[in-house]
């Protein structure tokens, strides 16, 4: 199991730096928007599998020739309180640095999950207070503020989107309707949930630059998703300048983070609108396979008995 370890652990070094920092510095998820985030939740995912999986083969080595017949081992000894043939420090210390960081994943995410629907219902208490609903537009509500506000705030059944009086004095007909159909994509491909498992994955590695990374990258790709919606509304220049006018106020709301909200992101949004440019053909299958691969090798280094025994 130590070439199995160590293979994951190489693939876990991979996926922390070096692949992610390509992804970023790749001008073409601009024009694939959701294969980009596609390859982005799998190189997450992939990379806490390995970095998880490495640690716990390397734990489980010396009870055992497959990680299951090491488990039970290590089981069957725990169980009658002995301390299992073969344990190290070096061991010893590798599963319990697995269960701890698995432990410590897992209840980030909740945690996460569990305070942003606090300030989601705070929030939307406030908001049915000072706003006012608009019965031309159903489960949007119209804020009586100068500034050009739009955003959607997630909640089932209960999701809205918010306009402001600014907003629709700055605006034309067609763009505002530009408008609220991508802040309803963000609602309808439910980007929230995506947002909000990459926003605990940067919480709970504080001190791991491409957390910070992949959330900013998946932020304006959930925005560029969210604006190939509402262009089948609208025409894209009218959109672009929706886009321009309202980019300090279009966003996910108070209780959501907004990576893709500076000047770079917006200008980045606006230019594929305005110079819009074909998808590569390697792209369109490549990163699909890619992601797909990269997803099942972990569990599959585990399994085989070729990289296990």
């Amino acid at each position: 199991m130590i070439l199995a370890a160590s293979l994951l652990a190489v693939l876990a070094v991979l996926l922390a730096w070096p692949v992610p920092l390509a992804v970023a510095r790749s001008t073409w998820p601009e024009r694939a928007p959701g294969t980009a985030l596609l390859l982005w939740q799998a190189i997450a995912l992939a990379g806490v599998l390995s970095l998880l999986g490495s640690l716990l083969v390397a734990g489980l080595a010396p009870y055992g020739p497959h990680p299951i017949a090491a488990v039970q081992v290590l089981a069957s000894d725990v169980g009658h309180e002995e301390i299992p043939p073969g344990t190290s420090y070096a061991s010893a210390l590798a599963l319990a640095a697995a269960a701890l960081l698995g432990m410590h994943l897992v209840l980030n995410l909740v945690a996460t999950i569990i305070r942003t629907e606090r300030q989601r219902a705070r929030h939307r208490s406030l908001l049915l207070m000072l706003s006012a609903p608009m019965p031309e537009t159903p489960r949007t509500r119209l804020l009586d503020a100068a500034a050009p506000i739009a955003y959607c705030l997630p909640g089932t059944p209960r999701s809205l989107t918010v306009l402001s009086a600014g907003l629709l004095d700055l605006l034309t007909e067609q763009e505002v309707r530009g408008v609220v159909e991508h802040e309803r994509a963000h609602l309808r491909q439910h980007h929230a949930l995506v947002l909000v498992a990459f926003r605990a994955w940067r919480i709970a590695l504080p001190w791991f630059p491409v957390a910070r990374r992949a959330q900013h990258a998946v932020g304006l790709l959930t925005e560029m998703l969210a604006d190939d919606q509402a262009r089948r509304s609208v025409p894209d220049p009218v959109l672009a300048r929706a886009i321009l006018v309202t980019s300090g106020g279009v966003g996910d709301g108070p209780v959501e983070d907004a990576p893709a909200s500076d000047p770079v992101s917006v200008e980045r949004r606006v230019r594929r609108l305005v110079s819009p440019a074909p998808i590569p053909a390697g792209v369109r299958f490549a990163v699909p396979v890619a992601a797909v691969a990269l997803v099942v090798v972990p569990p599959l280094l585990l399994a085989l008995p070729a990289f296990t025994g």
